[in-house]
């Protein structure tokens, strides 16, 4: 077995540059008293000898990071545009300061980087759980997780494989109701624009959108998309574009129903087809017509996982250990996008 490589220390760093400890860490930490020349020749030693700061030793002093993580494999531009997770990390947020904790939220491009990013979380002990989110077909993260040690709480479950408790919206209410109004109001042929297929929560809404319209389903009834404008502005025309177009859209969540909006517009069949969405939003009262829509506060969701997940760090073998779900109930707000027909 090869010897264990030595992890570079701020004393090492110090010792190469010929400074001392302080100046070091002042350089690291941005802190003034160096100069711009020492602070350069610190980060550049730091990037070439892989340097981290060593916060397992930190809690081994008895000190611990009094942070939480959460990490999401989301495309920059869309979650910018879709408010439902920074509602979310601010509900969080609040009842974690509220415990002197702090929030590290980080953004990857695949489930492999997050991956090596709780890896990295958790061998420099730099916080003392996780929230994760949008679980896949044969998601690696939950047991990844149980096998690291690391409290985990997953935000829009539930995990199938029950290895995580979770805190969940109840989708089968939502598409219920929706599909129960659109009913009411006279549409006959209905057809949802969802996510990535690959999103467990986007087939438990499927199942359950095509339970609730068994019966008035248009052909195709469901087209996925990646959540980006283009591709909802691409499955909207899809849909209306066909022979036996449908009367009713629904959309799983705002930036969807925005671009959907737009495009029966553009073809003249706004006053013709309702529309609804999965996710409300302060778009969704702004836009003209403005949308009718599931609302299920994110900011009190937020706010139940940090709960959760904080009952967890502080017994990691008790209760919240359990992988039990706390489902919550949604309700619709009909607007001036599904008018009687």
């Amino acid at each position: 077995m090869p010897p264990r490589q030595h992890r570079p220390t701020l004393k090492d760093l110090a010792t190469r540059l010929g400074i001392s400890e302080t100046a070091a860490s002042f350089a690291l930490n941005g802190r003034p008293g160096v100069s711009e020349q020492t602070r350069e020749r610190v980060l550049a030693l730091a990037e070439e000898l892989n340097w981290a700061p060593n916060h397992a030793a930190r809690t081994l002093s008895g000190i611990t990071s009094m942070t939480v993580g959460f990490v999401l494999t989301r495309d920059v531009q869309e979650f910018g545009m879709e408010s439902f997770y920074l509602r979310l990390l601010t509900g969080a947020q609040f009842v974690l300061s509220s415990r002197g904790y702090a929030l590290l939220f980080q953004m990857t491009h695949s489930v492999d980087e997050e991956l090596a990013v709780l890896r990295r979380w958790s061998k420099e002990r730099r916080v003392e759980g996780v929230i994760i989110s949008d679980l896949r077909r044969a998601d690696p993260r939950p047991a990844f997780l149980k096998e690291l040690g690391l409290p985990a709480v997953l935000a829009g479950g539930p995990d199938p494989k029950r290895l995580l408790p979770a805190v969940t919206v109840d989708d089968g209410v939502a598409m219920r109701l929706l599909v129960e109004h659109l009913q009411q109001t006279g549409c006959r042929r209905l057809a949802y624009v969802s996510g990535p297929a690959e999103l467990l929560h986007v087939h438990r809404r499927i199942g359950a959108f095509r339970k609730a319209a068994s019966g008035v389903l248009a052909d195709p009834g469901v087209v996925h998309t990646d959540y980006s404008e283009e591709q909802g502005l691409a499955a909207t025309r899809r849909l209306i574009e066909a022979d036996d177009r449908p009367d009713a859209l629904v959309f799983d969540n705002e930036v969807l129903a925005v671009a959907g909006v737009r495009a029966l517009r553009a073809a003249g069949l706004l006053a013709e087809i309702s529309v609804a969405s999965c996710e409300d939003s302060a778009i969704c009262v702004a836009l003209q017509p403005s949308l009718t829509a599931v609302r299920r506060d994110p900011t009190v969701f937020g706010e139940a996982v940090a709960r959760k997940l904080l009952r967890l760090v502080d017994s990691p073998d008790g209760p919240a250990a359990r992988p039990d779900i706390e489902a919550q109930q949604p309700t619709i707000v009909v607007r001036e996008s599904t008018p009687q027909r």
